[in-house]
This record gives C-alpha cells, structure tokens and sequence, in this order.
C-alpha cells in the first residue's frame, strides 16, 4: 500500500457502525427529509482512526460508514452524496439516478484512497450506477472528521445537534437547512 494508507486496522468496527447508525437516526428524526432529498457526507477515515485528515485513508473504516449509512437510509427516499476529499476539489458521488432527476452535469473522475478519500472509494463502489458531480445542495449534512463539507448544503443550514458527536474519533458536525427567510417587517412565515 502507499504512504498514508492504513495497512491494519486497530479500530473496533462495530463500534464505528454504531456511532454511525446513532449520529444517522438522530439527524433523520430532527431534519424530517423527505423523499428525492439528499444528505451530504464528508468523512476522514484517518480522523475516526486518531490520525491527522488525509494522513491514514482506512478502506475498512470507509467502508463501514458507508454501508452503515446506506442501511439507515434504505427505505426513506432519501440519497446520499459522498464527499471526495479536496485532491478531487471535494466533488461528490451519486447514483447516477439522483444525478440525471436533478440534472447535475457529470464529471469523469474516480476517487481512490489518496485521491477522492475511503468513503467516497466505498461509495463508488457500493452504488448501483455511481456517478461524480462537482456540487450540490443537499437538505442535510453529516461533516465527520471536520471535512468541511458546507458548500454543498443548501442555504440556510442550521446546526442539529445529535446526542453522538463522534465516529470512532472523530468529531461530528450534522446540519439540516431551512428556506430562507424574505421580506420584510410585515411578511409572515410558516
């Protein structure tokens, strides 16, 4: 393997997938999405394994989440879009379904360990038709491991605070957005 890229794996796996599927449902119950909606996730394997960002790409701990995810997500309508990590200028993957019902321009790229990131390789991987795209504007968001994924929410994101704030090690930020607010004194709102 190359440098960087974690050749064992000292993390308990099962306690990732749980951490995960935690900090998933508590999102889902407070964001209320709804069908065609889609949850951004930006995830750093070496941050859930105690290392620096991008300095410990984990396939197994990528892996976990993402299925993880996917699990929670079977049956809501709701897509996932996997943030790459900034050697890919943070695109995203998606089922190339969500891609074209939303017609988001695809680009030709295919992220790896040291260049798209663990998550976004699984996420390749697991989709049935996946596909990059360079944005998005997702109703949701989940940040593992401070990824920095606002640029592909919708504004106005507002923080949900979820009763699991870390995966593995790693710090998690989740966000759901809301419609702007216009008008003025006199407007009313729902």
């Amino acid at each position: 393997m190359g440098a960087g890229i974690a050749t064992e794996n000292k993390m308990d796996l099962e306690q990732i997938k749980e951490d995960t599927r935690k900090v998933v449902q508590g999102l889902l119950k407070e964001a209320q999405l709804e069908e065609g909606d889609a949850l951004v996730v930006g995830c750093s394997s070496s941050e859930v394994a105690s290392h620096q960002i991008g300095s410990y790409s984990s396939e197994e701990i990528g892996k976990a989440i993402f299925e993880t995810i996917v699990e929670e997500l079977q049956g809501t309508g709701v897509y996932l879009a996997a943030q790459c990590c900034e050697h890919l200028n943070r695109a995203l993957i998606v089922e190339k379904e969500y891609a074209k019902a939303n017609r988001l321009p695809m680009v030709n790229v295919m992220p790896a360990l040291k260049a798209g990131g663990s998550f976004a390789t699984a996420a390749y991987t697991g989709f049935k038709e996946p596909v990059a795209i360079e944005s998005i504007q997702a109703q949701a968001g989940i940040d593992i491991g401070d990824t920095l994924i606002g640029m592909h929410l919708c504004p106005v994101a507002v923080p949900v605070r979820v009763e699991q704030r870390t995966i593995g090690n790693a710090h998690v930020v989740t966000a759901r957005t809301r419609l702007k607010y216009i008008g003025g004194e006199r407007a009313q709102y729902k």
